[in-house]
């Protein structure tokens, strides 16, 4: 294959990075907004996460199947039309005003989504030479952060109106009762934030269907693994779980277990953390929360700069004892101080999952497709982490910073994973 080949190559699959970022970004957003159009707690609201993050852990394996009797292609496409349909649900969705409905929109959209990611980390670490797999997926993954990027700061303002109304005065909550002369009164508040959360999916959707065509039409050179070239499964297992006992996946697969949760309660109480409990206006917080992101996403650049100079590994331990120190800064302050706190776990939990990923993957030959579902597998942890970090917020809502302990802990074991974790022992 030639070096413009691969190039191309892996400019397209760049671009599959960025556009699950759209989709894992906008859910903060959609946490905030569904707490109004639901009625919702800030426990409760927080299951958006779990609806989405639950199908990468059922459907991993069973793509990861699909890929190895099939292709990469093959799974790229089909993820790229479900997750589009799913997108497209929201018209039908804002008419129920149901959260269940909600729920399992964002639980097909993120079952397209997985096959994407299943894909695409693995296929970047092995399209090209093994000794920069590192650089290679966190350049990737720096396009996954212009995508978070753009849904915090700008996609975020199409669907947070900056209107929190209640229908009567409630003691101790800071929100106005709705003006009288509102047009259509409650159920034309409430309809009018619902209609806003389907313009950023019906772009979502429109460039999902757009990509995929794209890739229908554009030829991406088959990898070979082991012996075999992706597709040419006859005689293989389709999955096989031995490859677990490889202590760097395994110790991997926990590593991303504890990232994935750690980032993601970070990510989607954000917006809870300063409108709720600082009663920052939504047009503010979203502002600091693009900016949060532009952090992330600049982490992102510069890691991948300085992996020429340094150790993946070495950079990890660095990155994740900054995340887990600024951690501790929010929970003994809380407030403001935490949110400028937030700006630097943003940059230092940047190259965390793709370094992480490719250390993973080190030496897995035939098996990396079955050692790249059981990570992504590891992303059930957004199921259930942040759900955690909310509940201990929810209870504790004089002391509401606690909660962050949750993060420091799963930074904490991160960076074991880059000092002793990531060895390939067998």
């Amino acid at each position: 294959m030639k070096k413009n080949n691969y190039t191309f190559s892996l400019a397209l699959i760049f671009s599959l990075f960025f556009i699950w970022a759209i989709s894992s970004g906008l859910l903060p957003t959609m946490i905030r907004q569904l707490m109004k159009t639901c009625d919702l707690s800030t426990f409760q609201a927080s299951f958006t996460e779990t609806a989405y993050w639950l199908a990468y852990f059922i459907f991993p394996i069973p793509i990861a199947m699909f890929m190895k009797r099939f292709s990469y292609k093959a799974g790229i496409v089909f993820g790229l039309m479900l997750a589009a349909f799913g997108g497209l649900l929201f018209f039908p969705a804002a008419n129920i005003k149901e959260y269940w409905a909600y729920l399992t929109i964002f639980f097909i959209i993120a079952t397209g989504m997985c096959f994407l990611e299943t894909a695409a980390n693995p296929y970047v670490t092995v399209l090209g030479d093994p000794n920069t797999s590192s650089r290679r997926l966190n350049l990737a993954q720096s396009f996954n952060g212009l995508g978070a990027f753009i849904s915090a700061m700008f996609l975020s303002k199409l669907v947070l109106s900056g209107q929190n109304y209640v229908r009567q005065a409630i003691p101790d909550d800071p929100r106005q009762v709705l003006p009288i002369d509102y047009p259509g009164g409650w159920e034309g508040y409430i309809q009018n934030e619902t209609d806003s959360m389907k313009l950023p999916y019906l772009i979502l959707a429109g460039a999902l269907i757009l990509l995929a065509l794209i890739i229908i039409f554009t030829y991406l050179p088959k990898i070979k693994e082991g012996e075999h070239l992706e597709g040419d499964a006859k005689g293989e297992k389709l999955i096989d779980f031995n490859v677990l006992k490889r202590s760097h996946l395994r110790k991997g697969v926990i590593a991303q277990f504890f990232y994935n949760g750690g980032q993601t309660a970070i990510f989607s109480l954000f917006l809870v953390y300063t409108c709720k409990y600082m009663n920052m206006p939504e047009s503010n917080a979203t502002t600091y929360y693009g900016i949060f992101m532009l952090s992330f996403l600049l982490g992102r650049w510069t890691g991948t700069f300085l992996m020429k100079r340094f150790k993946p590994q070495d950079m990890l331990v660095f990155y994740a004892l900054a995340s887990a120190v600024l951690c501790a800064i929010v929970m003994i302050n809380g407030g403001q101080a935490g949110v400028y706190a937030f700006m630097g776990i943003g940059f230092f939990m940047s190259i965390m999952y793709p370094t992480q990923f490719s250390l993973a993957l080190k030496d897995l030959g035939k098996d990396t497709k079955s050692g790249s579902a059981f990570l992504v597998m590891a992303i059930v942890a957004n199921a259930c982490i942040p759900q955690l970090t909310a509940y201990i917020m929810h209870k504790n809502e004089h002391i509401y910073q606690i909660a962050y302990i949750i993060p420091l802990i799963c930074f904490v074991y991160c960076a074991y994973y880059g000092w002793k974790g990531y060895k390939v022992k067998n």
